[in-house]
């Protein structure tokens, strides 16, 4: 549990001091969550692959928790930085910027994601509230309930074709989830056979909770606080949504003589071995194991190279990658090929 602790706390502390003091605390920040991130997963390569029968470490819960939480007040904290509440200057306003939406993207969103897979439900609700606070609260339904049933599959807005850029992707993958995700929920709704309230619907919550976090800022800090909320959240929604498109990307399940999709399989997800981003992101890397077992929890996620297609650099590396099409269509459309080519 060390090394998802010590990783993913010490952007903690970074970020705070950076929007209280600003200076250089600013660019720490900005480096730790990138060129030091980047060091140590070329220094300690592929540490993070190795694991005992139980698990690499004891269940994580509590730090899971204690991100949720701390997650709203570094919110605050961002908003106030970035929207000129602080009076910092220009480059100052950028550092915070990166930084703060490299850690929403990434540690915070990979947090949100254990969360809405718990089977408790407070731990559920505060998951859902943290993608509410990044103002895309409709993905704690359609990950659930669209993505997982569907992954690898034309059904599934989060699923890339091969050859698809990542700027096709996006708004299909923005707006397909949100429309898909409530239909799913309109769909349970209706099966459950009894009247609910309107008050019960998570897409009430989903959207009014963004209105509510819009107007928190604007009463806090202003036209400066919504502008800033608005681009940090952007950066998140984008980081998260660039996972989806790295580690999903070209891979495809068949459908069986009677129309059905195969279960999915180790197959169906790309995954990368390196040590401390995978730490930094709560094993979200290990792709494959957490779409075979959604419940089971992040410190005992496997990675078996053998039968789980592996990329070639870490995933924050492979998402830089993706904004570049033609050198990701250089990179990953021959391993497409080839696991295409190995299935049949």
């Amino acid at each position: 549990m060390i090394w998802f602790t010590i990783a993913t706390v010490t952007p903690v502390l970074l970020l705070a001091l950076a929007a209280m003091a600003g200076g250089l605390w600013c660019l720490l920040a900005v480096v730790y969550m990138t060129c030091f991130v980047y060091i140590l997963d070329r220094l300690v390569a592929g540490a993070a692959s190795r694991k005992r029968a139980d698990g690499e470490f004891p269940a994580g819960e509590e730090l899971a928790l204690f991100l949720g939480g701390v997650h709203f007040v570094l919110l605050g904290l961002a908003v106030a930085a970035i929207g000129g509440a602080t009076g910092f200057s220009l480059a100052e306003q950028l550092a915070c910027l990166i930084a703060f939406g490299l850690f929403f993207g990434q540690v915070s969103n990979a947090n949100a994601h254990e969360l809405i897979h718990k089977q408790a439900r407070w731990p559920r609700r505060l998951g859902k509230a943290v993608y509410i606070s990044l103002l895309f609260g409709h993905h704690a339904s359609a990950h659930t309930r669209v993505h997982h049933v569907w992954a690898a599959s034309a059904m599934d807005p989060n699923s890339p074709a091969a050859r698809q850029s990542f700027y096709r992707f996006w708004p299909r993958a923005w707006a397909g989830s949100f429309v898909k995700g409530l239909r799913a929920e309109n769909a349970l709704r209706a099966r459950r056979g009894k009247t609910l309230s309107f008050w019960s619907h998570p897409y009430l919550h989903y959207v009014g909770g963004g209105i509510v976090t819009v107007s928190l800022a604007a009463l806090m800090f202003g036209a400066g606080g919504v502008v800033a909320l608005l681009l940090v959240t952007s950066y998140a929604q984008v980081q998260l949504l660039l996972s989806d498109y790295v580690q999903h990307y070209g891979l495809s399940r068949k459908r069986g003589a009677d129309g059905r999709l195969e279960p999915v399989g180790p197959e169906h997800s790309w995954n990368a071995r390196h040590f401390y981003s995978s730490a930094l992101m709560l094993n979200a890397p290990r792709h494959s194991d957490h779409h075979m077992h959604p419940l089971r929890t992040y410190p005992a996620l496997d990675l078996d190279p053998a039968t789980m297609p592996v990329l070639p650099y870490s995933l924050p590396v492979m998402a830089v990658l993706a904004l570049w099409p033609r050198m990701w269509r250089r990179v990953m459309d021959p391993r497409v090929a080839a696991l295409r080519a190995g299935a049949e």
